[in-house]
């Protein structure tokens, strides 16, 4: 894990990262897409033939249900960001070090949360 002057992942680690990386981001990108097709969807679902009580219910319903996936697709926008700039990071050999304490994060932690930038120690700091 060490080279040089300061604490890095190896190339190799960072190979792994990037594959990981690139993964995550092709799920997420496709995520996104189901995510916007469902948001763009205005397909009626058929409540003209029932009780007008219903039909205000289910378009407020659906007034919620685009709101919610709008809010989606803004999580998932972000999502997709930080893992690019965490291949930005890869790319300048400063991916895994803690932005804070400067101190490489958890292997295992990178690979639950690949966008990463802080360590356990500096998130429990917060």
């Amino acid at each position: 894990m060490k080279q040089g002057t300061y604490d890095r992942y190896y190339d190799a680690d960072l190979e792994e990262f990037k594959q990981l990386i690139l993964e995550k981001i092709k799920n997420a990108q496709k995520q996104l897409e189901l995510i916007e097709s469902a948001f763009k969807n205005d397909s009626d679902n058929g409540t003209n033939d029932t009780s007008p009580t219903f039909k205000a219910f289910d378009e407020g319903s659906h007034v919620m249900s685009k709101e919610a996936n709008a809010q989606l697709a803004i999580r998932q926008e972000k999502f997709i960001r930080d893992l690019k700039n965490a291949l930005i990071r890869i790319e300048n050999k400063t991916y895994g070090v803690c932005r804070v304490t400067k101190k490489l994060i958890n292997k295992e932690r990178l690979k639950l949360v690949p966008h990463a930038t802080l360590s356990m120690e500096a998130k429990n700091m917060q």
